[in-house]
């Protein structure tokens, strides 16, 4: 799914009303009726006041228009436009005279007046400010925004939470509402999904407002989420007559005393990716515990108690390395050596992001397309420090672009970096931030690049498929006893899960029954 930015959003609106003959409160009528028909279906006319809390601008007009259509159908509701500007939208001014041919009448609020009471089982719809939010919120407001959280009932919020930009960080956090849930129209934003600004949104869903297929079809974006549907074109199926040879030899490099587990995950997600054959290249200390705990991958030496030596004596399909590798001088020097020697992408992670970030003389010396896997401390190693979200994708995408890498982000929403464009996770869960989790996702795109996936690919479908597993596993868990192995565990499950239909509701069941 493409996530539009701020100005895509209003050229695929007026691309719509020109396209489809309409006006544009006719399309904001669109997004109320969906707004609407997603709280009724919920609601069923619950006897719950519900506060409409509207801005002067076209989100507010939103929720002018919303407000009409719970109160034909009796719902109790208290409508509150929050005075902030002398300017109004045309379309605002034309859904509130509708709302007062219908005898609603409008608390107006501002900076002098008291703030309506909210009880704690009551519903806010925040409707204040939209997109096009480009200043901060009167201080007024922000005192608003603390009464309507202190009041502790549930906020649904239109579009994006109010006092949210969609292209920079909120000066003052208080200045925001924090939404229990958001309904995005015609997409989700950029916000939703970064650390520093994620913190406001509890759940979103995108409603479909009908904005025109071919402009949003045609139009490029700087980012796409990546769900199931998006990950099932990149799945290979396995042929009959096919043979381990087809599914290619993963190597991976790493390991050092103390920190064989770390190579003990990575080779048993690279098998159970799928990867034909597994080869780990370990320090000695290792071999009995390898060759014991994974008895499908075989075993290469390179030292006594960390690697020393890289010596290869078959041609893999793809390599990982950095898993449990530390940064002795001589691990350095060996990990200089085989990546001039070497010139296939690989899959780099832990120390050896270290030791590339330590010397930066190496980074040439890395093949074009090899996946980078850093968690943000690693990513800051590399790319420098950032003033904030915005600015840490920039600097990531700039230094993919240099190299010719596959970057991948990690965090709650793992965003892969490839050629300026981004590619957003929505698997995972907090259960996964857990030692072990990112070796085995290290295996785990290993194993996809020596399946014959194209690097890119097998990141974007690598972390959907540790996510997922991790989805899976934390269910039988909870998040607090998640572990690295159950992540192994579960890759079985998620690859099962990739074609598995959705349950019908339970009223289709009886209806067919």
């Amino acid at each position: 799914m493409k996530l539009f930015n701020a100005q895509q959003i209003y050229a695929a609106d007026k691309f719509t009303i020109e396209k489809q003959k309409i006006t544009s409160d006719s399309l904001m009528e669109r997004s109320a009726i969906q707004i609407f028909n997603w709280m009724h279906l919920r609601m069923q006319g619950a006897p719950v006041k519900i506060h409409l809390f509207c801005g002067i601008g076209n989100n507010g007009g939103d929720g002018i228009a919303l407000a009409r259509h719970l109160q034909e159908h009796g719902y109790n509701i208290g409508v509150h436009v929050v005075n902030y500007s002398e300017k109004r939208s045309k379309d605002f001014l034309i859904n509130l005279d509708r709302l007062k041919d219908r005898k609603i009448w409008p608390n107006f609020l501002d900076d002098n007046c008291d703030f309506p009471e909210i009880g704690r089982d009551d519903i806010i719809v925040d409707a204040i400010f939209g997109i096009g939010l480009n200043r901060a919120p009167e201080e007024w407001v922000v005192n608003l925004m603390a009464h309507l959280h202190s009041s502790e009932a549930f906020i649904l919020s239109v579009d994006i939470p109010s006092g949210l930009y969609t292209d920079k960080i909120p000066a003052n956090k208080e200045a925001v509402v924090r939404a229990n849930y958001v309904l995005s129209f015609q997409a989700p934003k950029l916000v939703f999904f970064l650390p520093e600004t994620g913190v406001y949104i509890n759940q979103w869903e995108v409603l479909d407002i009908g904005l025109d297929p071919e402009f949003l079809m045609n139009e490029n974006t700087a980012y796409e989420i990546i769900g199931k549907h998006e990950v099932l074109p990149l799945y290979v199926p396995r042929e009959k007559f096919s043979h381990k040879g087809t599914y290619g030899h993963a190597l991976l490099i790493g390991g050092s005393y103390g920190k064989i587990g770390a190579m003990i995950l990575a080779s048993e997600a690279s098998l159970k990716a799928g990867s034909g054959l597994t080869t780990v290249c370990i320090p000695n200390c290792g071999y009995v515990s390898m060759q014991s705990s994974v008895p499908e991958a075989m075993v290469l030496s390179g030292g006594e108690e960390l690697i020393s030596e890289i010596k290869i004596d078959f041609k893999p399909s793809a390599v990982g390395i950095g898993v449990g590798f530390g940064k002795h001088d001589d691990t350095v020097k060996a990990f200089g050596n085989f990546l001039k020697s070497n010139n296939k992408p690989l899959v780099i992670d832990a120390d050896a992001l270290n030791i590339l970030s330590e010397n930066k003389e190496l980074l040439k010396d890395v093949p074009v397309q090899s996946v980078l896997t850093p968690h943000p401390k690693e990513l800051e190693r590399l790319i420098g420090s950032w003033k904030n979200d915005f600015d840490k994708l920039e600097k990531a995408k700039a230094f993919a672009k240099k190299y010719d890498f596959v970057l991948v982000v990690k965090g709650a929403h793992t965003i892969t970096i490839y050629e300026n464009k981004g590619y957003i996770n929505t698997t995972g869960n907090p259960g996964m931030a857990t030692a072990g989790s990112g070796d085995v996702l290290t295996g785990l795109i290993t194993g996809l690049i020596a399946q014959g996936y194209e690097t890119l690919s097998a990141a974007i479908f690598g972390i959907y498929l540790h996510g997922k597993a991790g989805d899976i596993m934390v269910e039988k868990t909870g998040y607090q006893s998640l572990i690295a192995s159950n992540i192994v565990e579960g890759i079985k499950d998620a690859y099962l899960d990739l074609f598995k239909q959705p349950e019908q509701p339970q009223e289709a069941q009886s209806e067919e029954q």
